[in-house]
Formats: structure tokens, sequence, C-alpha cells
């Protein structure tokens, strides 16, 4: 057995759920070895396709997935989707050839160490035979305790070499994270915030994804309302106290409730200006805490009056502890207020005056048809641009698990691939990647991948003909400026039947009836879906991240 064989066995007995990639000649051995130890394997058409397939795998399964590329080119090719997922906390193993330390002239020869820290992820190196079972070890514990994206360079004169013989029955599991206590008087003190507040919300972030229930509790006792960022989306679901997606998202209603809080808590939420809407969701009066694993995290994004370290859901559980044992309290929760949260508390609910004509559909029309006509089994990828605030406001999940947002890095041309991982990781729910048709075009390779894999996806493309946000968005520009972010209408339907899809174009609510059919069939292939928008204007939520730039 050579280094590039026992470094996939290795991972495969660490218990890694996926591998994707780009094979080439330098990775070609250790994705072998990989496979051969039972590691499913999917072969993109794009190193950054794969890159963010492992990602969206990763998030949505709760598994470290492994992205294997080549030296040099295949893995700069990734670089942004590795980006994404270290700025996410993916836990994310990036396994990469790497140049012989001796090949200083090597065509792909590169300081993938220094890339690495570049874009945020942790480096690491198999570093000799001697050491290869404890370097890839090491690089599989930090991304699995510290949910971190691990770059493990594998240089080629190091894998080709024999390895020493190991007992793999002596591999000791490596275990999830540790829970990190709060120290009891931060507790305390958040105890007291929240005993005083008359009005309190609870907003939970991508740290609080594993603590629904104690946080469902605690704000039953003390009469919160719920919400969440928008990659928390779900978390809440079917609450009758939730208010769904906090920030440039959030519904009327939600602006109201959320700026009207005397006290606002951040449950593994950074508190940003996304979620905030540039802080004007907090009112000048309400007082701000923050509990989040990472002392760093405390306070980053705006002042707070109180910061926790320490795990969301140990958190919750301990500060539930220390409140009054009787009655819970009313707060933000009263009978009239229940019913106006029933009344129009989603996006679905809200009156809009239709923009569509004979040839193109608005997209607030085309949001809510497609949540009444999809499955409730579903998960949701959305891509980045003018259009994303549709879905994912319009768009119901069922839960954390059903709403997949790699926009940390606020890259467009990831939706694709991030449904693709989405759809592997939950093979119970029908997969739903909307994506705008600048995103579409960049992303489109990887048809093919969903074609092979002959996943039952629904790829929903807002064609607007151009990059929306910067058509809206240079509101001084000439005509002549504006012709470099638009493009002739493209029939991306018939891009689609090229790749082996079901191609539908919609300009109408009465076209989706295509839709139907497709759902009512077998499914077999995934199903293109080019949505001729009408003119919006410029979105409600991307006026507002504007604001102030």
């Amino acid at each position: 057995m050579n280094v590039a064989e026992l470094v996939g066995r290795t991972l495969a007995r660490l218990g890694v759920g996926h591998a994707f990639g780009v094979v080439g000649s330098g990775n070609f051995a250790v994705t072998a070895a990989l496979r051969a130890a039972g590691v499913p394997y999917v072969a993109a058409r794009h190193e950054g396709g794969a890159a963010t397939m492992a990602d969206a795998f990763a998030r949505m399964s709760g598994q470290v997935a492994v992205l294997s590329t080549h030296q040099g080119c295949g893995y700069t090719n990734a670089l942004t989707g590795i980006a994404e997922a270290a700025k996410s906390r993916t836990p994310l193993l990036v396994l990469t050839a790497d140049t012989a330390a001796s090949a200083v002239h090597s065509n792909f020869r590169v300081d993938q160490h220094a890339l690495a820290t570049a874009v945020g992820a942790v480096a690491e190196r198999v570093h000799s035979p001697e050491s290869a079972l404890v370097d890839t070890v090491r690089a599989y514990r930090t991304a699995h305790q510290q949910r971190r994206t691990v770059v493990l360079n594998l240089p080629l004169d190091v894998q080709a070499q024999a390895a020493p013989l190991h007992d793999d029955a002596a591999l000791e599991p490596v275990p999830g994270p540790a829970l990190v206590r709060p120290d009891p008087a931060s507790t305390s003190a958040l105890a007291e915030l929240i005993a005083a507040a008359e009005r309190p919300v609870f907003v939970a972030g991508r740290g609080a994804r594993a603590a629904a229930g104690p946080l469902r509790e605690l704000a039953g006792r003390c009469g919160a309302l719920l919400a969440t960022s928008a990659v928390a989306h779900g978390l809440f679901h079917d609450d009758p106290w939730a208010l769904g997606i906090s920030g440039g998202f959030a519904t009327p209603l939600a602006v109201e409730l959320i700026s009207g809080a005397d006290l606002v808590v951040g449950w593994g939420c950074a508190l940003n200006m996304w979620t905030m809407r540039h802080g004007s969701l907090i009112g000048r009066e309400a007082r701000v805490a923050q509990v989040d694993l990472d002392q760093a995290a405390l306070g980053q994004h705006r002042p707070v009056d109180l910061g926790v370290c320490g795990d969301v859901g140990q958190t919750a559980t301990e500060v539930a502890a220390l409140l009054d044992a009787g009655t819970p309290k009313a707060g933000y929760r009263d009978v009239a207020l229940a019913a106006r949260i029933a009344a129009s508390g989603q996006w679905n609910q809200v009156e809009h005056a239709d923009l569509g004509t004979p040839d193109r559909i608005d997209p607030r029309t085309l949001s809510r048809h497609l949540d009444e006509l999809l499955p409730r089994a579903r998960v949701v990828a959305v891509d980045s641009g003018n259009f994303m605030g549709y879905p994912s406001a319009y768009l119901s999940v069922p839960d954390e698990f059903g709403f997949c947002f790699t926009q940390a890095f606020q890259s467009i041309g990831l939706g694709l691939a991030s449904a693709i991982g989405a759809a592997l990781a939950r093979p119970d729910r029908l997969p739903v990647a909307a994506l705008g048709d600048g995103g579409f075009q960049m992303s489109v390779a990887e048809l093919d991948t969903a074609v092979r894999l002959r996943l039952p996806l629904v790829v929903v493309i807002y064609n607007d003909a151009g990059y929306g946000a910067e058509v809206h968005h240079f509101t001084e520009a000439s005509e002549a400026d504006l012709a470099t972010v638009r493009f002739p209408d493209t029939d991306l339907a018939a891009v689609g039947a090229g790749f082996g899809c079901t191609g539908l174009t919609v300009r109408t609510p009465d076209d989706l009836g295509g839709l139907t059919d497709w759902l009512a069939g077998p499914r077999d292939t995934p199903l293109v879906i080019d949505a001729k928008l009408a003119d919006d204007g410029g979105s409600w939520w991307l006026a507002e991240a504007f604001r102030g730039h």
C-alpha cells in the first residue's frame, strides 16, 4: 500500500460522508482509494462545481465531505467554492495533490499552502510516509471538531511512496465538537435581560441550527418571538410565533415586530448588516445580546450589551433553568398578535400588484405558484443575484435542512452545484435549484452531472436576461454602460434539453402546467424551467442591500 492508498483508506475509516471532484493524474490514486474503501464519489464537470457540491453536502448532512483535486490548476479552479465553504465554517476536507518539493519548474507549481490560507481555509500537508496517518487524522479532526474547511496537500513524491503498515482496527474514532458551556455569570446576566424584557425577539443563525428545541422552550417561557438569519431558514418552521427570515428578506410584519422589540438576542447569529438591515431593525431603546461559540464573533458587527461565549443549545437550556419556574411570561405573545402572524406572517400572504405581461411573469407570482405546486418535502438551494429574495422568501421549507444558502462569499454561479450536493445529502426530498440566468450560464456544465446522477432536480431560472443587481444598482449609468450587464434573451429551456433535461419555458402562470405534468411523471430527468421575468425595477431586498454603499 502506498501513501495515497493509506490516506484514502484512513478517511473512509474515519467516516467521511461523500467525495466530489475532477480526477487528474495527481489525484487519481487517492480518489480510487476513497472509492475502493466505500466512499461514494461524484465526478463533477468542473472543480468549482465539485467544491460547492461538497460544501452543500456537508451542510445538509452534518458529515465531513471530501473534495478531490489535481495539483495546481485543478486546485485553483476550486478556490471560489473553497472560499465559500471556509467563510461558512463548513466541515470540508479538500484533498489536493501537490507538486514534489524538488519540482521547482513544474507548470503546476503554485504556493498551495498560501492559497488555502488566503481564502480562510486551514492548510495541512502529508509530510512523509511515516507521518501520513497522523497527518490525515489531524486534518480530519480539525474539519470535524472545529467545523473548518481544511486543505490537505498530498505531494506527488510522498503519495507514491510505500506506506508503513497500520492496523485499521486500532484507528480511534474522532468525536464530534464538544459542547462549550457558558460561564455562570454570563448566563445569569442573560437571564436577567430576558426576564426584564417585555417584547423579546430571538434571531437564530447558523450556529443555532442544532438548537431549535432549547430555543423554542426558552422563547415559550419568556414570550419571545422567533426569527432566523437566511442561512438558518426553516429552523422554526410551523411555529405559530415564528416571523421567518430577519433582514432584507423579512416580511413587513416581521420588520415591524423585530424593530419594535425591547430586546434582540442573536443566537449563533452575526447580527450583521444583512440580518439587521444595517441596524434599522434594532430599535433605539432596544438592548442587544449575542450568544456564540466564537469569542471573536461577539460584537463583531455591532455593539452588544451582553456577549455570551458558549454553545447555543447549552446556553438556552441553562438560561431557561434560571428563569422563574412559574407561569410562563406572555412577553410579546398575545392572541391578537398570533392572529396577525397567522394571517400575514409569510410573503405568500402579502398582496402585490402583478407586473406580469402576456410574455413575462412577475417573479412574486412565479414564486407563489411554485410554493403551491412543489411538494412540501423539498430542499431548496438559492444562487445569488437580484432574484434571490423571491425563492428565499416565498418558497417554504420543512426545516433547517431544507434550505441551502451558499452566500458567505456572495458569488453568483454556485446555486446549481449547491442543489446537487444538497440532493445527495437529502435523497428523501425533492431538490430545487433557484438560479438567475447569469449564475445558470456560469455553472451550466453541471447539468451533465445532474443528468448522469438521474436526480429528480427542478431547476428554476429567474431569467431577466442580465445581471439584474447591476442593472438596478447603477441607476445613474447610461444605456451604453448598461449594455455591459444586459444580454440577448436565450432559450435556456432548450439548453437544458440539450443536456438531457426536460425543458420548460414559462411566460405566464398557465405555463406552469408543465411542472405539474413533470411532478406527476417518473421524474427521471431534471426539469429546467426558463421563467421569463417581468421587470421588477429592482427587488425590494436589493434596494435595502445597496443602501449606504
